[in-house]
């Protein structure tokens, strides 16, 4: 079955009109989609009212068994298209048009030409003047509803889309807002541990300052130097001025002191003055000073047992740290602690230091003799020890020289070794000679003082005799120097020292020392050292004995003096030191 052709001319709006309102009911017949019917429609207007405003156009309209609808308009701008009822199957002339409509409905829409050589369909289509125009446009208004309901309901699917979207970014609001209140509290966390971190790197910082400055201030048992150090520990860290003021110092009067100083000394108790109140944890707070109206002080107690000053500190800064504040109060404390223990130790060392060199008496003038000693107190520790020299004529003429140590420091040791000096005399003046006299001693300290030793040396001079008697109980031996210079160690096996819980008898020695000989007796401290053996500093002593000079040797004072500048060239001895030179001479 061949195509039916149909041509209008459209050379007028009416005629216009009547061929969309045909060509409408030839659409709507093809069965094709609402929306694609009025998109066709809307089109076919717009390219007929073109074709009027051009002078006119042929309007043809060619259909065929196969369900295919073609349009071609002339003119100007020649247009065509082809509408093909949904289902039927393109023709191989049907060739796709640039412009062809979506068919939402599996409908395809393309462009064709008609087929110049298709004959006219012996029925041919109604004219334009046979389609009621009232019914093209009931049908139009019924394309348009059907388009209006599909946008409703593209509308409805939108807002539908659109309140997803709102409650989608409402959520995605909400879950920025979680973030942000999560990334805020780890944020105030790692702060908080940042502040944390830095309380505990203050704590141990100030702990470890207080740590270093008690060890530095218990150090030492001079409370002039722990006076001394304190401004040294405090100035500039921690004040920027430290006054300590002793109560019992008469030097600086109250008057002479701040407020806060003096009542701080009488109440016991940290005061702070300053223009504003400090409110630092267990201080008083007081007007500023008089003597500082502007700068912060803080006056700290030094107490021990007792109140032994106060320790006046002006602020670094603006203020006192109250952190800062509880570590220098307990440092305060602890220096109170170590002056209390300095003066203690000073008294009870000017005590026994009184009564040791009270123990240490002249030595005697005696003809054919001359004497000399030196005695240095230990450079180290409570400086007072058991050492002693003695030097007495006996009944019969003879003069016993005497050296001893006791062990230990102390009043004590110096208590002992007066006890000791006291029986020795005694049991001199009974006409005992060095051996007997050692062996006496002996056994007094066994008895009396069963935990305290000491050793000793004794030797006897007789006018007129070139020999010497001597003992020792555990001594370091005698260096004896001739006339002519040459020099000897009296290393005759000591006996052992005295109050060892053994019971012995001790032996006498001779020596013969001819006129112009010099013997030395002296205690471990002067050749004793802790870097090297006692061997090693009585050989050193025998070779300083050795090069003594005539002149020095003139003056047996010069000639000790001489002695000890070799034996102390480190200036530094951890014991006492004894020294008696015993010269005999022509008498």
């Amino acid at each position: 079955m061949t195509a039916a052709r149909d041509t209008w001319t459209i050379a007028s709006a009416a005629d216009a009109a009547r061929a969309r309102a045909g060509l409408a009911r030839l659409v709507a017949d093809t069965g094709a989609p609402a929306l694609d019917r009025a998109r066709f429609l809307s089109a076919l207007g717009v390219r007929l009212r073109h074709a009027v405003d051009a002078g006119g156009a042929e309007l043809t309209v060619t259909a065929d068994p196969d369900g295919r609808l073609g349009i071609a308009l002339g003119g100007p701008e020649p247009w065509r298209h082809t509408l093909v009822r949904p289902g039927a199957l393109p023709g191989p002339q049907d060739e796709p048009h640039s412009e062809a409509l979506p068919d939402s409905q599996a409908a395809p829409l393309a462009e064709a030409l008609p087929d110049p050589q298709d004959e006219p369909h012996a029925e041919a289509l109604p004219g334009p003047q046979e389609a009621p125009l009232a019914e093209a446009l009931l049908s139009a208004d019924e394309d348009a509803a059907a388009v209006l309901t599909s946008l409703a309901e593209t509308e409805e699917l939108l807002r539908l889309h659109r309140e997803e979207l709102h409650q989608t970014n409402q959520g995605v609001l909400a879950l920025h807002a979680e973030l942000e209140a999560a990334a805020l509290a780890q944020r105030d966390l790692l702060d908080a541990e940042r502040a944390a971190r830095a309380e505990a790197e203050n704590a141990r910082r100030l702990l470890t300052f207080l740590a270093n400055a008690s060890a530095v201030l218990h150090a030492s048992l001079d409370h002039e130097d722990i006076l001394r150090r304190l401004p040294e520990l405090l100035v500039p860290e921690y004040a920027r001025h430290v006054d300590v003021w002793l109560v019992d110092d008469e030097r600086t009067p109250p008057g002479d002191r701040a407020a806060a100083t003096v009542t701080a000394a009488r109440t016991g108790r940290p005061q702070h003055a300053g223009p504003h109140p400090g409110q630092l944890p267990g201080v008083d707070d007081l007007p500023a000073s008089a003597l500082f109206p502007d700068r912060p002080l803080l006056c700290l107690p030094l107490g021990g047992r007792t109140v032994q000053g106060v320790l006046t500190l002006a602020a670094p800064g603006e203020r006192f740290d109250p952190d800062t504040t509880v570590m220098l109060l307990e440092l305060a404390r602890r220096a109170g602690i170590a002056l209390e223990n300095a003066r203690q130790y000073e008294q009870h060392r000017d005590v026994a230091e009184a009564l040791q060199r009270a123990q240490l008496t002249d030595l005697p003038a005696v003809p054919g003799l001359d004497l000399a000693a030196r005695y240095l107190p230990a450079t180290h520790g409570l400086n007072i020890g058991g050492d002693w020299y003695d030097a007495f004529s006996q009944p019969d003429g003879s003069v016993l020289t005497v050296i001893g140590d006791v062990t230990g420091h102390g009043l004590r040791a110096a208590v002992i070794m007066g006890q000791l000096r006291t029986a020795l005399r005694a049991y001199a003046v009974e006409g005992n000679g060095p051996a007997r006299i050692l062996t006496l001693l002996h056994r007094m300290l066994r008895h009396q003082q069963p935990e305290l030793y000491a050793t000793c040396a004794i030797a006897r001079f007789t006018p007129g005799e070139p020999e010497v008697v001597w003992a020792a109980a555990g001594h370091p031996p005698a260096v004896a120097r001739g006339p002519r210079g040459e020099v000897r160690v009296l290393d005759a096996k000591p006996g052992i020292m005295l109050g060892v819980p053994l019971p012995y008898e001790y032996e006498e020695h001779t020596v013969e020392l001819p006129s112009g000989s010099v013997l030395a007796l002296y205690t471990d401290g002067l050749v004793e050292r802790r870097a090297a053996g006692i061997d090693v500093g009585i050989d050193r002593l025998a070779r300083a004995m050795q090069v003594l000079g005539a002149a020095e040797l003139a003056k047996l004072d010069a000639a000790a003096d001489a002695l000890l500048r070799p034996m102390l060239h480190d200036s530094e001895h951890d014991d006492d030191i004894c020294l008696l030179l015993c010269r005999t001479t022509i008498g």
